[in-house]
């Protein structure tokens, strides 16, 4: 039986992705050509807007008790205290962690990940995609309506849909390494050192990590021929302390080598992640907006299948994302410039840091970090939230019910109307919505605060599956119009029982 969508690549981007087309209804098998989880973890954590979308989906609290961290852009201290909205993203996550966690929902959601299951082709016609794979059982081929490639920065989906990835090659490397017993000091957002950069941090009971920039170290674009000599080595070259005695547990190396895929669809076939954009390190941002990658294609994708997706939604997954991804390209160019040069950097440093103290400049430099910034085309918009996010830390009172955050009621991964003020005609705009009630859920009530960050809460808000905001009242423009353009044609009215006119019509 042919699948709605595979998957290619068993990530937290890929993972995600499955579990939020899942949630839209659509059948989805996810292929992993390693035959396990690797273990390692090249993520440490999360900005704050991937932090909400997985508390959208209630999984935030599976990570337990987690460490909310400030934030900096290049090594320069932003004080996200000041600001009105939470900017704190999670650190010492391990990558791995995520990724337990993400496959452990798939598995209560009915999605396997076929692991062991290496892609090698795939032929697209105008109605489907036959991928090809070598599996336990030998090669093998299963069709789908839709491929999505979120394997990676070597993207072998990317790579035969012909799309280009233009960029910047590598001119410097950072290499890592897992160590346990080095008796080092906590550096957890690194020092600037003669010839260089290094930081130390926990990353789990016992196990410290350890980052290094090294102006005379090559960098690694091959990661198999480092050695963990060269990284003591640099180690004690460049802090005078010796790492050669501790146990190694793993070693890494990436490069600031930043490319971007030209399009994030060719057809029936779509990037993610890492397959579509890839860039240095800096504030666990790479996972992060893979993951709202991933969260904003799922509903789309599902609605597609649906049946319901009005014209041109598959194609808004490139007009919004295409443009994050830019402006990811180019921040995290400007931190690792500003964060891994030597002294001659120093001046700019200075007037950065007193750039910050200027509250819109530390909201600016805050919102492009944390992700809370990003900001859609929702068409004919006139409220200052309208293609933002609404804040999932927004108590809603119901009428019937019990307090309830916005973040709560995103959970099922559908669409919500949220009527709470007394200025919107309260109820003529909760049965505005009347014919959309097989895809949006309606909740009435009053919200418990009057502001949202640094602006006050709607009076109505509409919100997507994604978290962000299609329509908000006080408006001038259609709710109508905002439904029909996000969540398609409503469906036909029932007639009342012996309304022998509205039969016949």
């Amino acid at each position: 039986m042919i699948k709605d969508v595979i998957v290619v690549g068993a990530g937290p981007v890929g993972l995600m992705l499955a579990g939020e087309l899942r949630l839209g209804g659509a059948d989805v098998a996810v292929y992993e050509k390693l035959p396990a989880a690797s273990g390692e973890s090249r993520g440490v954590g999360f900005t704050r807007r991937a932090a909400e979308v997985f508390d959208q989906r209630g999984l935030l609290e599976r990570f337990g008790e987690v460490e909310w961290a400030q934030g900096h852009f290049g090594g320069v201290r932003i004080d996200f205290g000041k600001l009105a909205d939470n900017h704190f993203s999670v650190r010492g996550i391990p990558q791995f962690q995520t990724e337990e966690i993400l496959e452990g929902w798939l598995r209560e959601l009915g999605v396997t990940v076929h692991r062991s299951h290496e892609v090698t082709g795939y032929r697209q016609t105008a109605d489907k995609v036959t991928v090809w794979f070598d599996g336990p059982g030998g090669p093998g081929e299963e069709t789908a309506r839709y491929l999505v490639g979120c394997d990676g920065a070597r993207s072998l989906v990317r790579s035969l849909a012909g799309i280009d990835f233009p960029g910047w090659g590598a001119t410097r490397g950072m290499y890592m390494a897992d160590v346990v017993g080095s008796g080092i000091r906590p550096r957890p957002i690194g020092e600037r050192v003669p010839g260089g950069m290094v930081m130390a941090f926990n990353l789990q009971s016992g196990v410290d990590r350890i980052v290094i920039h090294d102006e005379n170290l090559r960098p690694h674009e091959d990661r198999s021929t480092l050695r963990f000599t060269e990284i003591a080595d640099a180690w004690q070259r460049m802090t005078g302390e010796s790492i050669h005695h501790a146990e190694v547990r793993w070693i890494s190396s990436f490069t600031d080598t930043t490319r971007q895929a030209s399009t994030y669809r060719v057809g029936r076939v779509f990037l993610a992640g890492d397959a579509a954009h890839i860039h240095m390190p800096a504030g666990a941002q790479g996972m992060s907006v893979g993951v709202q990658d991933a969260v904003n294609l799922g509903w789309k994708l599902a609605a597609d299948i649906a049946g319901w997706a009005p014209a041109g939604l598959l194609d808004s997954y490139h007009s919004e994302r295409h443009p994050v991804g830019q402006l990811l390209m180019r921040n995290t160019r400007a931190q690792t410039r500003l964060y891994l040069s030597g002294d001659e950097m120093e001046p700019l440093r200075e007037v950065m840091r007193d750039l910050v103290q200027i509250p819109a400049v530390a909201r600016h430099l805050a919102g492009t970090v944390s992700g809370l910034d990003v900001r859609y085309d929702m068409g004919a918009a006139d409220h200052p939230q309208t293609g933002l996010r609404l804040s999932p830390d927004l108590v809603l009172r119901r009428v019937g019910g019990g307090p309830v955050r916005v973040g709560e009621l995103l959970h099922p991964g559908r669409p919500v109307l949220v009527v709470a003020g007394t200025g919107s005609g309260d109820s003529g705009v909760a049965r505005a919505a009347d014919g959309w009630s097989d895809r949006v859920d309606v909740v009435t009530g009053t919200w418990a605060s009057a502001r949202a960050g640094d602006q006050a809460v709607p009076e109505a808000v509409l919100l997507r599956p994604d978290g962000y905001v299609a329509w908000a009242a006080p408006s001038r423009y259609s709710l109508t119009e905002a439904l029909e353009r996000w969540f398609g044609r409503p469906q036909p009215a029932v007639p009342a029982a012996g309304d022998r006119h509205a039969a016949v019509s």
